[in-house]
């Protein structure tokens, strides 16, 4: 019976494990992030008085998805290399 359990408790651990993996390199993930920095970075021109904050807040925006574009890229480059 013992063996039962722990058998289950391994697959509910790995399924937690699995959805975490997901959700590491979601669409959804991704979009949020982008939201919020967008966000985050227009309040902080507004309070500064920058000219164009809804503009130039795409700025970290556009960072942050253009690092997300490349990471699958250096990540497969790393492991060849290993």
């Amino acid at each position: 019976m013992d063996v039962e359990k722990e058998i289950t408790q391994i697959r509910e651990r790995n399924n937690r494990v699995e959805l975490d993996k997901a959700w590491e390199v979601s669409f959804t993930r991704r979009i949020f992030i982008s939201i919020a920095t967008y966000v985050v970075a227009h309040v902080w021109l507004l309070l500064i008085n920058e000219s164009s904050p809804w503009l130039k807040a795409f700025i970290p925006t556009g960072g942050y998805i253009l690092s997300t574009l490349s990471l699958p890229f250096v990540k497969k480059w790393w492991i060849e290399k290993r």
